[in-house]
C-alpha cells in the first residue's frame, strides 16, 4: 500500500513538517537520525546564535517549546534574549519532541527516490522499497557543505578533519587540533566561534582571514538594541522584521534580489557574547583575498592578496574552512538523475511554490533548501513556524 506521505530528514524542520502532517491524520512515514546534523556537524561546546524565543521547533501541540523541555527535565531555563543555549541542550531538546511527537521515527537511511506513475519509489539502505505519493525533503545541511574552489584545489581528495584543510561541519571535536597552529577562514559567527573554540582547546595558535573587506564583526547584546525599529528573532530592524513577518511574499522578488539576500542579509557577523572570547585570542588578516591554496611538506599555504595588489603567504598546521553551505542538487545524490533534472532551480535553490511544492508535482522542500524562494528565515529554527504549517496544509489539501 503506498504511503501518503514520506519525510526525508529528522531536524528541526523534519520534525515540524511530520508533527504538523501527523496532526492532520495523515499517515506519514519519517526518516534519518534525530537532530542528526546538530548532533554530528556542530562542535562541542558551540552555543546557538538564536535567542530561546527563537529556538523553539514549531509544532501543532502545546507544551512543546524548548522552555516546555527545560522544566520537565530540569535543565536550566533558557528564557531572556540574555541567554545562551548549548547545543548540546538544543539537540537533547530536538529528541524529545521527536520522542513524543515522531515516536516511528525510522532511523535508516533513503538511499534514492525516483518517480513512478503514482508517485515515487523509495529503497532504504535496509533493501526496503516502497511507494508514496509525496516525498518532503528535509535533510538541512547534509551534503551542502561549501568549501571555495581555490581550496577544494589544495586537497583533491576532499576536506577532511584529520587532512590539511577541512570544512567546520567535519569536527565534532575542535579539541583534536590542540597544539596545532590554525587559520580559520570565514568571517561568520561558525568561523569566529569556532575559532575562539580553538584557541579555548589549547590550539598553538589561531588566525581568522576575513576575506572581505569590512572588519570581523560583532551584534550588539539586548539592551543596546535600536528601540525605534521592529524586534525580530534576529534583532531590531525593519529589513529583519520583514523578512520575517512577510517571508511568503520572498518569493515574488526578482531572482538578483533573492539571492543577494539570501547570502548578505544575517552575514558574516559574530553574536554579541562572542566578542569578549575572541579579541585578544584570536589574530585576524581581514581584507584579503586568497589566490591559491596548496600544500607543502604536509603543511596548507595561502597565497593572499589585498586590495592594494600585494600578496603574502600564511602557513599552517591546518586550514579550517567555514565557509558555509550552499544548496546545491547534485549533492542530494538519493535523488534519481531523472527527478533531479525535473526540478527547476532559480535564485540557487529549487523553485517552490506558496506550499512549498518545486516544479515536479508531489516533491516538496523546506529548511534550507527552501531559502532561495522563502528568504533567510529558512535558515534558522524559527522558520519551523513559518514553514511547516503551510506546507502540511498544501500536503493535505492534495494528499488528505
Amino acid at each position: 500500500m503506498s504511503t501518503p506521505v514520506a519525510v526525508i530528514g529528522a531536524g528541526p524542520f523534519g520534525l515540524a513538517t511530520a508533527a504538523h502532517l501527523r496532526a492532520r491524520g495523515l499517515p506519514v512515514r519519517v526518516f534519518g537520525q534525530p537532530m542528526g546534523s546538530w548532533d554530528e556537524r556542530m562542535p562541542a561546546g558551540m552555543l546557538l546564535k538564536s535567542t530561546p524565543a527563537a529556538s523553539s521547533i514549531a509544532v501543532p501541540h502545546t507544551g512543546h517549546t524548548l522552555g516546555d523541555f527545560c522544566a520537565a527535565m530540569g535543565e536550566r531555563r533558557h528564557a531572556s534574549d540574555w541567554d545562551v543555549i548549548p547545543v548540546e541542550t538544543f539537540v537533547r531538546y530536538g529528541r524529545w519532541v521527536q520522542r513524543r511527537l515522531v515516536p516511528e521515527l525510522e532511523q535508516v537511511r533513503v538511499v534514492s527516490v525516483d518517480r513512478r506513475a503514482d508517485g515515487f519509489e523509495l529503497k532504504l539502505d535496509s533493501g526496503e522499497r516502497f511507494g508514496a505519493r509525496a516525498v518532503v525533503v528535509a535533510t538541512g545541511l547534509s551534503g551542502l557543505a561549501h568549501l571555495p574552489s581555490v581550496l577544494a584545489a589544495a586537497v583533491p581528495e576532499g576536506p577532511s578533519a584529520a587532512g590539511p584543510v577541512s570544512h567546520s561541519s567535519q569536527h565534532r571535536d575542535l579539541a583534536a587540533l590542540a597544539g596545532r597552529e590554525v587559520v580559520v577562514v570565514g568571517a561568520g559567527q561558525s568561523a569566529l566561534e569556532s575559532a575562539v573554540l580553538l584557541a579555548e582547546a589549547g590550539a598553538a595558535s589561531v588566525r581568522v582571514v576575513a576575506r572581505g573587506r569590512a572588519a570581523v564583526g560583532f551584534g550588539a547584546p539586548p539592551d543596546r538594541q535600536p528601540r525605534l525599529r521592529p524586534p525580530s528573532p534576529f534583532g531590531n530592524a525593519w529589513s529583519l522584521w520583514a523578512l520575517t513577518e512577510y517571508a511568503g511574499g520572498f518569493r515574488h522578488l526578482p531572482v538578483p534580489a533573492r539571492r543577494f539576500l539570501v547570502r548578505r542579509v544575517l552575514g558574516p557577523l559574530g553574536a554579541w557574547w562572542l566578542r569578549d572570547r575572541f579579541v585578544g585570542r584570536v589574530r585576524v588578516t581581514q581584507g584579503r583575498a586568497i589566490d591559491r591554496a596548496e600544500v607543502r611538506d604536509g603543511r596548507p599555504v595561502l597565497s593572499l592578496r589585498g586590495p592594494d595588489g600585494r600578496g603574502g603567504e600564511l602557513a599552517a598546521d591546518h586550514v579550517l574552512a567555514a565557509t558555509g553551505y550552499r544548496v546545491a542538487l547534485d549533492a542530494l545524490d538519493f535523488l534519481g538523475p531523472g527527478l533531479r533534472t525535473g526540478i527547476t532551480v532559480r535564485a540557487g535553490g529549487p523553485l517552490l511554490d506558496a506550499g512549498f511544492r518545486s516544479s515536479v508535482p508531489g516533491l516538496y522542500f523546506t529548511g534550507l533548501a527552501a531559502a532561495a524562494s522563502f528568504g533567510p528565515l529558512m535558515r534558522f529554527v524559527c522558520g519551523t513556524d513559518f514553514a511547516a504549517p503551510r506546507l502540511a496544509r498544501a500536503v493535505a489539501r492534495t494528499y488528505g
